[in-house]
């Protein structure tokens, strides 16, 4: 009911009736069956009392409402039998959830970051996804910086060449927040409060598992810990220096991917970089061991004793 169809419903139930030409502006009255045309004259309206209306109102609620308990009750009864059998299973279904659709994804992500108090351990390879994700990734993390809890962020060295992740450190570099790269990362975590991690499962980031099993979660945070102690500081200096024999740290990483057996697109994904700059790399490697053929490289590589060095 509009203001202006109140204030005249309430004018016809004081005076009993009220004229038709009134309550042209309000049509709101006769849509709710608030007035009714007068019997004794077509030019006036005479109102419902309003227990009455009301009880119009509530009567279908009521008798929903009615139908619901009795559905609840019938479902209850259905599924009485199996609850017992499905206790022992809590414990295993909690721990490992799988979360489809972007939606529900990132749903789980804000309230697990929502309810963080301590530390978010997070390693972000990039990808085609990555950039997208960067605002959503700010409104997510400044909320914890501004409650204390301390974020430190595993990326590859190329974002260190990354304006977008950049300009995202930036905005974050006042909170408590730590920020290493190193040569590779294999696929995308996130762990809260040693609580709970995040795990994707498909490389179009729209299916993840949410990992809530103590013993799995400690695993994965010995897994961070150890890429942690053999990343570099973001705030150093630039990771890739040309080695004695000509090589750099970059290329070196390709070597290894090469002779592991990986194709162009896997090692460009694993190492943060893309197909067309992994191959201007490959091509380099290529010049400064003399190699004329890619079956010539590997075999190259393994002769030139560079794996052997110190990473």
């Amino acid at each position: 009911m509009c203001e202006e169809g109140g204030r005249l419903y309430a004018d016809a139930l004081r005076a009993g009736r009220i004229a038709r030409a009134e309550v042209e502006c309000a049509p709101c009255l006769l849509e709710f069956a608030l007035l009714h045309p007068d019997p004794d004259d077509p030019e006036w309206l005479r109102p419902v009392p309003a227990p009455v209306a009301l009880a119009q109102r509530l009567n279908p609620i009521e008798r929903e409402i009615t139908e619901r308990r009795r559905l609840s009750i019938r479902l209850a009864d259905v599924f009485e039998p199996f609850m017992a059998l499905s206790s022992h299973m809590t414990a295993t279904t909690d721990s490992i959830t799988v979360l489809e659709g972007g939606d529900r994804i990132n749903a789980a992500l804000n309230l697990a970051t929502s309810q963080c108090q301590t530390e978010v351990l997070t390693v972000q390879p990039s990808d085609r996804y990555s950039e997208r994700s960067l605002l959503r990734g700010l409104e997510r993390d400044r909320p914890l910086i501004e409650r204390g809890v301390r974020i430190r962020t595993l990326y590859q060295h190329t974002a260190r060449y990354n304006p977008e992740k950049l300009a995202y450190v930036a905005q974050l570099a006042n909170g408590k927040v730590e920020y290493r790269t190193i040569d590779e990362l294999v696929e995308r975590l996130i762990i809260c409060d040693e609580a709970v991690a995040f795990l994707p499962v498909r490389d179009d980031q729209q299916v993840a598992l949410e990992l809530r099993h103590p013993g799995l979660v400690r695993y994965l945070i010995k897994v961070f810990e150890f890429m942690w102690g053999r990343a570099v500081p973001l705030s150093a200096g630039a990771p890739y220096e040309t080695a004695p024999d000509g090589i750099t740290e970059i290329q070196h990483s390709i070597a290894k991917l090469l002779v592991e057996g990986h194709v162009d697109e896997a090692i460009a994904r694993r190492l943060g970089m893309n197909v067309r700059t992994c191959r201007a790399h490959i091509a380099k490697l290529a010049q400064a061991l003399g190699s004329g053929s890619r079956a010539q490289l590997g075999y190259l590589i393994a002769q030139s004793g560079i794996l052997d060095r110190e990473q």
